[in-house]
């Protein structure tokens, strides 16, 4: 009975999973892979985001643990001294004077509107600034991601010191601070520089520092910022989020800067730099350059630009109509000539000539060349019209310390040009002169370069230019014609497109003067001497061109002659150089002393000159004269 009743159940679910089936159409098949496959992506990609922002989160930990110290601290950086700089003989020449200024805490300003129309009532009352001014300053401020408190006004008087500490605004701060002073500063700005408020570009390059800092600007000041800054006293004041102080504590303590001590000779600087103001005075010309170097080791002694400046205007307040008259003078006086200047060198670029010449064979020292005061040179598509190219008078017969001496131009167009042979019957030079192969223009800027031209010179001050050395390849580039033999006549005596600063001039020099031996220049007494290239395997060479740069003093045509009366052997050699498509000129001097044991390497460089270089030489006479009564009697 039991067995039947179980079999009607189990028909009558059989039956109703028939009527199902056929009811709903229901078929079973395998699900298979693919749902599964998909469904595991889904959980692998879900896995991977959270994985990867837990990854991030952990990683930019820094930044916003910064963030949220932001808002929950504020700094108070109380400045250090920076450190002072002094000439060689410990004069200062750089100092600090104590001074304060009143500092506005945009923060602060913001949150305490009901005290915001009281300060800015003060900070106009008191320093003469408007609302305007003042809000747009918070603006630019709050706008500015490096965005510190604002500097409303430095070196306070004492009346402003005292109006403001009664008005007694939180927003606004008395910050102890230092300015920058310079004892004599129209003598050495162009060496020092200035320093000047941070700004936001600057705080892009460092975000170390903050908009209450002072660095330096041009000059020294700005080469050795980072060890004449110091380390400012850091005081850090945490609050909460609604602004309330809960707790204060120091960072660090103020260190004063690294001082600096100079190569530079003060009074020599000061008697050179008096000395070519009176030059230019004479001539009514307001530019020019003066460099000392001791040659022997490459130290600066002195260095001279004019027009100067008085970079004190930069660091005292209420100076903007001075700065502005410096920025847009047309005689420049902020652009330092000596390092970032290009001049042709003109005939001061003859003694390396007459090393290179020596050097390749192309002439001995004893050789004689003919100048009537031009040289003819075939052309060579019309026989019958020579190119005439001009001495600066006649030279007669010179050998290469007569050349030197009396700077003969038809020497050197020969000796690194060379002199196509004339047609027959065409006696136009000294027969002897033709068919000479120069040393060329390749060579030539081989030697350039080995001389250290077309480089800067590593000199420590900012910003150094390079010169410019043409070559056959820049002027095709350039204009699209050829290198021709009268582009190397032109370089042979530092014309055309042969560009050097007075720097790299005088520093070549001063290797003529020691043997070979091309010194870094530098400024930092504490700096050890390096050679940037050494040229001593030149000597023999080299004691050739130092007796013609003895002539140029001592021969009666020698061009320095009106220096043979000085105390000490002076070597020398002088030049003009045509610029402005030969409508000024300028006049340069360079030359060394004692001849035998060089101390001093000198540099006179006037721009637009009258008489070339006869306006240059007697600057140099009294500078060298100076040197040796006070130097080295």
């Amino acid at each position: 009975m039991r067995k039947r009743k179980k079999q009607e159940e189990l028909a009558f679910e059989d039956a109703l999973g028939d009527d199902w089936s056929r009811d709903f159409d229901i078929a079973e098949v395998p699900i298979g892979h693919k749902p599964l496959l998909v469904l595991g992506i889904v959980i692998f990609a879900v896995v991977c985001a959270i994985a990867s922002r837990i990854l991030f989160l952990n990683l930019s930990n820094s930044y916003y643990e910064a963030r949220a110290a932001g808002n929950m601290t504020q700094l108070d950086y109380t400045a250090a001294p920076r450190g002072l700089i002094y000439d060689s003989s410990g004069t200062v020449l750089a100092d600090n004077k104590a001074a304060f200024a009143a500092i506005l805490d945009a923060q602060v300003f913001l949150k305490n509107q009901a005290n915001q129309s009281g300060t800015l009532a003060a900070i106009q009352s008191i320093l003469g600034l408007d609302s305007s001014s003042v809000l747009a300053l918070i603006s630019q401020a709050s706008a500015n991601e490096y965005a510190t408190p604002i500097v409303l006004a430095e070196n306070l008087t004492q009346k402003e010191l005292v109006d403001l500490q009664a008005a007694n605004s939180p927003a606004i701060k008395i910050q102890g601070d230092f300015e920058r002073t310079y004892p004599d500063g129209p003598y050495f700005s162009s060496i020092i520089g200035y320093t000047g408020r941070v700004t936001p570009v600057d705080l892009r390059a460092d975000p170390s520092l903050s908009m209450q800092d002072f660095i330096g600007k041009t000059g020294l000041e700005a080469y050795y910022d980072k060890s004449l800054r110091g380390i400012p006293a850091v005081d850090i004041t945490y609050h909460t989020a609604t602004g309330n102080v809960i707790g204060e504590q120091r960072q660090n303590t103020a260190e004063i800067g690294v001082p600096l001590k100079l190569t530079i000779d003060g009074n020599l600087q000061k008697y050179f730099y008096n000395r070519l103001a009176a030059g230019l005075q004479s001539l009514g010309r307001t530019r020019g350059v003066g460099i000392a170097l001791d040659p022997q080791t490459g130290k600066v002694l002195a260095l001279v630009n004019m027009p100067s400046y008085d970079n004190n205007v930069f660091t005292e307040p209420g100076q903007s109509s001075e700065i502005g008259s410096l920025l847009t003078s047309s005689d420049m006086p902020l652009f330092n000539r000596a390092v970032n200047g290009f001049y042709n060198p003109g005939s001061t670029i003859k003694p390396l000539d007459g090393v290179a010449i020596l050097k390749e064979g192309v002439m001995n020292s004893t050789r004689n060349i003919f100048s009537p005061g031009y040289l003819m040179v075939p052309n060579q598509y019309n026989s019958s019209t020579p190119t005439k190219y001009l001495d600066w008078q006649y030279q007669g017969t010179v050998d290469l310390a007569s050349a030197l001496a009396q700077s003969s131009d038809v020497y050197f167009y020969i000796g690194i040009g060379g002199s196509p042979a004339m047609n027959a019957g065409t006696p136009l030079n000294d027969p002897m002169d033709y068919g000479i192969q120069g040393l060329g223009i390749t060579k030539l800027l081989n030697y350039w370069k080995a001389f250290g031209l077309g480089k800067p010179t590593g000199i420590d001050l900012p910003d150094e230019s390079a010169g410019f050395l043409p070559t056959p390849q820049w002027k095709q580039s350039k204009t699209g014609t050829p290198w021709l033999l009268g582009d190397t006549y032109n370089v042979a005596i530092g014309q055309g497109s042969l560009l050097l600063t007075p720097l790299q001039l005088i520093d070549y020099i001063a290797a003529i003067a020691n043997g070979g031996m091309v010194w870094r220049p530098y400024l930092n007494e504490s700096s050890t001497p390096q050679v940037n290239e050494d040229l001593t395997p030149l000597l023999p060479e080299i004691e050739q061109v130092q007796a013609g740069m003895h002539a140029a003093v001592y021969a009666p045509r020698g061009t320095a002659y009106t220096m043979h009366d000085l105390p000490f052997q002076v070597c020398a050699k002088t030049g003009s150089a045509q610029v402005k498509d030969n409508t000024q000129e300028n006049a340069l001097f360079v030359g060394y002393a004692p001849c035998d044991h060089p101390q001093v390497a000198l540099l006179i460089l006037i721009e637009n000159s009258k008489q070339g270089s006869l306006n240059a030489v007697p600057i140099a006479k009294d500078v060298l004269n100076w040197y040796y009564e006070n130097r080295i009697q």
